[in-house]
Parts: C-alpha cells; structure tokens; sequence
C-alpha cells in the first residue's frame, strides 16, 4: 500500500488468498496452546476451562485497546503472555488451597518452553531490523532510487532469487505444519528441495526477464504482489494461533470430558500433552475470518497508517513528538557518522553517496518506492516462514513493524528533518511490546482469579463487558472512522496530490479560509457566552472542537512544501502569500486555544465568577467581534476586496475597545475589586482577543494579495 503498486482492492483480493491458503499451514502451532507455557497434567478439567476462558477475555479487551488508539500490538506477545498469567493464576489458586505454600509454582509452568518462546520472540524483532537493513543496504546499491533503469538489468535475477527464497521458507520448510499433508509428500519434498529450488530460480529468473523483453511489464510489481502474498500466508500460518489455538484446546478439553464418561469435572488434562491434527475446516473458517477482517475493519488501517507515516521517506507533519531518547539516539548516531566518516576513504563515502542519491525530479506520491517494498514484503515473509516451520511464535507485527524500520533507516528516509521523530515512534512502538506483555500477564492473571473466585457471576459479567467491546468495535468504532475519513476528505482538499495549478490552491485555500473563521466566530463566542454563565459540561465539551480546529489548521500548515512545490509555472509571489496565509490562519487556531482553554480551567476550578460589570463588557465585546468576522467573511466570499478598509476600520476600533477594557481592569485590580486570578484571565482574553484582531486583519489582506497572484 505504500509503494501504490495496486489499486486498495487488488493489494487486498491478493492478501486475503494468502492469509486463507496460509490458515491451512498452522496446524503444528496449535500444540502451544494446548501445553507450551503450562504443564496441563497438574490441571483439571474445570480448571483448563477457567483458564482458556480467562485467556480469551482478556486478550479481546486488551487488544481492542491498543487498536483504538492505532498502535500496532502483537498478537502473539498478547496471548503468549495471556496463557501465561491465566495459568499462573489459577496455579497461585491452586497452591493457596494448600500448606506447601508457592514453593511448586514451578511444577504448574512449562518454564523451558515460556522461556525460548519469549526470547525466540524477543530476539526475532533484532534479527528483523538488522535483516530489513542489510537487504535494503544490498539493494539500495545495486538498483540505486533511478531503479526503473537499473531493473532492467539485475531485476530478473533480484526476483528469481526472491520468489525463490519463499518458495523454499513457505513450500519446503512450512510443508510441516500444513494439516493436509501427509507424509509421503513430506517425504518427496525433503528429499528433492534442491532441484524444485534450482528449478524455481531458473523459470523465475527466465519469466520475470521474458516479461520485461516482450511486454516491457515492470516486474517489480510481480515481485510485490508475491511477496504481499506470501507475507500473508506467512502470517495467517503463525497467527492463527494467536485466534484459534486457545478455543481448539478449550474445545479438545470439553471433549476429553465427555469421553470420560464420569461426569467428573476433577479430571486432569494429561491429553493435552499428546499432538493432535486440526482438522482443515476449522483453519479455512479461521482464515476467511481474519481475511473479511481485512477487508471490513477500520481499525487494521488505522495502524496500518502508523507504520507507513514512520517508514515515509516523505518528510512533513510527523505524528510523535521528540523525546529526551529519540533526541539522544540521534545525536549519538550522528557522533558515529561522524566518526566513520572519518575513518573511511573519502572516494568510498562518495561513491556510497551517489548510489544513495534521491531523485530531484521525482513526481511519485507514495510513502517509499517499489524496491523497498520488496524488500520489505520478502524479508518478513522469510523470517515468519522460517519460524513457523521452527513450531516458534513470532511476533509477525513486530518482525514487519521492524524489517520495515530497518529498511528505512538504511534507505535513508530518517534524515535530520524527520529522525527525532520517527526514532520516537519507533521506540513507543517498541515499548508497547513491553506494555503489551506485562499487561497481558497481569490483566488475564486477575481475570482468572475472579472467575475462579466468583465463577458463574464472574463468567456473565466478562461476556458482556466482551459484548460491549465487540458492539464499540463492530459498530461505534466503525461509524466514528468512516465520519471522520468522510469528513478529512471533504476539509483537506490541499492534501490531495499533484495540485499544480494556483488558482485551484487559491479556491481551495480560501473555502478552508472562510471555514476556519467561521469556526473561530462560533467557538469564540460560545466560549464567552458558556464562560460567563459558569457551564462547566459545555465548555468540556467544546474542548474538542476547539483541539480540532487547532489540529486542522496545524495539518494545512504541514502541506506548505508539497503545496508550493507542485504549483505550476513562476508562482514565487503566490506561494509567499500562500505562506502568509496558512501561517495566520494558525495564529487565529491558537488564540481561539488560548482563550477557550484558559476560560474552561477556571470554570473548572470553581474560581469566583467574573463580575456583572465585566460580564457586560466581555458580552459586548464578543458581539463586536461576531460583526467583525462577519464582515471579513463577507468579503472572503464575494471577493469584494475593494470592501477590505471596512474590515481595517473594524479593526482599529475593536483595538481601542480592548486598550480601554485594559484600562478599566487595571482600575478594577488597583481598587482590589477583582481577584488575582480573575485578572490574568481578563487579561489573556483580552490579549488574545487582539492578535485575534490582529490575525483576521491580516487574513484578509494576505487573501486579497494571494488573489492577485493567481490572477496575474
């Protein structure tokens, strides 16, 4: 999706295949569930119940969290740790009944396998980043960012040894945990996988270069869209045990029960230690499951967005902030560049340099070009595969997160523009694996203790605190992501790519224009109005849209350089007004802030209401700036701009309005007939008010000579 090789519809027909095909390559996972983190022996049949159960609740809850708030989470740190702390609740249950104390706790936990399952997943997100890296270094100099010529050349070869090489994790080494193979076939792949390898590089070598010499086809695009589905089996193949494993072992319990034929909810597990086959209809349901996923949930491509923006090689608005790590991580790593530099011939470094060497002219509009989405889509795949085969849970999440980071950081797209942030993003990303883990640990630990503890009560209040959140998701989460796609849509019309022609700019800019003021005529005057009369819940409640026309404005000012850079013809005096324009229009965002936020907290704090004489002062003074963005509005709509002395006029007035206003408070705070905190608030509303005159003045005026502009 980044690289735009496809349209949405294709990228996604072509995943969902691969995550269907590759739900019937998991059987041989579903063993973890059933006995990888716990010793089932020493539990009885009630007991496993009450931990698959305590699992699930708190694995649905959990990451339904951290989809809400776009970040991307691992399923498999999820449930591994869920299963851990489920079963080392009800085992701390267990030996709280006794006199031995916790001293056994160790004969309840599969502590070897926990163990090489937590590292094996820890040590695979540095073994992703430093393989990401290397592959994109490798592929950066073969193919340098001019690959379209140089593709020609080895791109037959680079995507031979590609589809090979997941041929080989996919078919060879994943054959294993397919559940229909049998072992005959096993037998047959083991003992000729060199020639099917040999065989494939050959006839992928051969057809990707016929392709390009007859139907001139960028194979690139081939090389994507295999690699897209292959990463998708790859991950249904390790994943779906992080969806089925926990209800296949819950279901193969029950059974074991029945069989019994006693009745007797006192019966240890011991079955679940033997492997058992899941049977192939449960895997496809599974995988259409995660595949209609795909296609329907808002939520995937809210994080999906996420990893995109921190792998850019596009620099702009950044979604984190710097922090005191990501600001130290950089600097350091520049201390470092610094010192290799030194180090290393200089005719070496230039060489290096120009093969790195972004293209000035390049009209793409996508996130990252076609060779580091192959190498991000191939790297990942092998390593799932490969891991998969090994019957050793990844986190897929992370392994992609990190193969996509480290091919970035390699590709150069973290330049000293964007670097702090990106470093920021990458870090919280990274610190969720650990939040994710110690909160699965925890949360499923409780939640097992009280369905053990509370049992029957306990089962109906987690079901329908999971009802909840599936309504929230299915339907309220959905219905708030599509109003606000909808919505960005229709506001950020500038956002849109290639706009080249300036009296477009100008249309456009001014219906966001006109919006934000009357936007900032309402909430100015509502915020003066519901001040006043001391509501609390109101003003909360226009906090929101005042932080959005704040974070609107701030967004239009993250588009001046893809704005101005794709203007047509010589539009230097256009684009500084454009400039004038965005830059005021956010001064105008920010008082509206800095009066709203102020006035709310006060309110909030139950502080003395201001008094009848300033109540009367402020309510005329927001009716004269109701008339006067009424008036600067007017002319932004007609274009009368022969009207803007009018506006002028206006606003020498409101300035001495406010001068006086300041002068009668200073008397009032002289006389001691107002508090401390009562004058700081008049005055900031008072302040603010100004450079809101100010800002609406010079809109006006910046408007008319940005029209002139593109007008000629």
């Amino acid at each position: 999706i980044g690289s735009k090789v496809a349209s949405f519809r294709t990228i996604l027909i072509v995943a969902c295949l691969g995550v269907i095909i590759g739900a019937t390559f998991s059987s041989g996972m579903m063993d973890i569930a059933r006995n990888g983190l716990f010793n089932p022996e020493k539990f009885y049949f009630n007991e496993i119940m009450w931990i698959f159960v305590g699992v699930m609740v708190a694995d649905i809850l959990l990451l339904n969290v951290f989809n809400d708030l776009g970040l991307p989470t691992s399923t498999s740190v999820s449930i591994v740790f869920d299963l851990l702390g489920a079963s080392l609740g009800m085992a701390l249950y267990k030996l709280a009944q006794t006199d031995t104390g916790f001293a056994g706790l160790g004969e309840y936990i599969n502590t070897a396998k926990a163990l090489a399952i937590i590292s094996g997943i820890l040590i695979s997100v540095v073994i992703a980043f430093a393989a990401g890296m290397l592959v994109q270094y490798l592929a950066r100099l073969l193919f340098t960012f001019n690959y379209r010529k140089n593709y020609r050349r080895f791109g037959a070869v680079f995507g031979g040894v590609a589809i090979t090489a997941i041929i080989y994790f996919m078919l060879v080494k994943g054959a294993k945990g397919a559940s229909f193979m049998k072992p005959e076939y096993l037998e047959w792949l083991a003992t000729y996988h060199v020639r099917i390898l040999v065989m494939s590089f050959i006839g992928w070598t051969a057809a990707l270069q016929l392709l390009m010499w007859i139907f001139k086809t960028n194979i690139l695009k081939i090389i994507i869209l295999v690699g897209t589905f292959a990463l998708a089996m790859a991950f249904a193949g390790n994943d779906l045990l992080n969806f089925i494993g926990v209800p296949l072992a819950g279901l193969e319990s029950f059974r074991t029960y029945i069989s019994s034929g006693t009745g007797d909810t006192l019966l240890l597990m011991s079955s679940l230690k033997e492997p058992v086959s899941t049977p192939t209809v449960f895997l496809l349901a599974a995988g259409l499951i995660m595949a209609a996923t795909l296609i329907f949930s808002r939520q995937a491509r809210k994080v999906l967005k996420t990893t995109i923006h921190l792998s850019s090689q596009r620099t702009g608005e950044e979604q984190f902030d710097s922090t005191l790590v990501a600001r130290a991580l950089v600097r350091g790593s520049l201390n470092v560049s610094t010192f290799f530099d030194k180090i290393i011939p200089s005719r070496l470094t230039q060489a290096v340099n120009k093969r790195f060497a972004k293209l000035q002219d390049s009209s793409d509009d996508v996130a990252f070009d076609q060779v580091r989405a192959a190498v991000n889509l191939v790297v990942a795949s092998i390593l799932i595969a490969s891991a998969t085969s090994l019957k050793l849970p990844l986190s897929t999440t992370y392994v992609t997160f990190m193969v996509a980071m480290g091919s970035s950081l390699s590709d150069r797209a973290w330049d000293r523009e964007s670097a702090v942030y990106r470093v920021t993003g990458v870090v919280t990303i990274i610190s969720g694996w650990f939040i994710t883990a110690f909160s699965a640990l925890t949360f499923s630990c409780l939640v097992t203790l009280f369905l053990v503890w509370a049992e029957w009560i306990a089962l109906v209040v987690c079901v329908a605190v999971v009802l909840f959140f599936m309504f929230k998701t299915l339907f309220l989460s959905e219905k708030e992501e599509r109003e606000k796609e909808e919505k960005q849509k229709r506001e950020n019309v500038l956002l849109r790519a290639k706009i080249g022609n300036p009296a477009k700019v100008f249309v456009n800019c001014n219906e966001l224009v006109m919006a934000a003021i009357d936007t900032s005529m309402h909430l100015y005057n509502e915020t003066v109005t519901e001040f006043l009369n001391g509501r609390r819940r109101v003003l909360g409640k226009m906090t929101d849209k005042v932080n959005e026309l704040t974070e609107k404005c701030a967004q239009l000012k993250g588009t001046i350089y893809k704005v101005i850079t794709n203007l047509q013809g010589d539009t230097v005096e256009a684009s500084l007004y454009y400039v004038e324009v965005v830059n005021t229009l956010r001064d105008v965002s920010n008082s509206i802030c800095f009066i709203h936020h102020p006035a709310y907290e006060y309110v909030d704090n139950n502080h003395f209401p201001f008094t009848d004489v300033q109540a009367k002062e402020l309510t005329a003074l927001s009716a004269e700036m109701t008339r006067y963005f009424q008036q600067a509005l007017h002319i932004l709509k007609s274009r009368k701009y022969e009207d803007r002395g009018a506006v002028a006029m206006q606003k020498d007035s409101l300035l001495e309005t406010l001068s006086e206003l300041q002068k009668k408070q200073l008397k009032r705070l002289k006389k001691k007939a107002v508090t401390t905190r009562n004058s700081v608030l008049y005055f900031k509303i008072l302040t603010e008010t100004q450079n809101l005159v100010l800002s609406v003045n010079g809109l006006v005026k910046s408007n008319y000579h940005f029209f002139m502009a593109v007008s000629g």
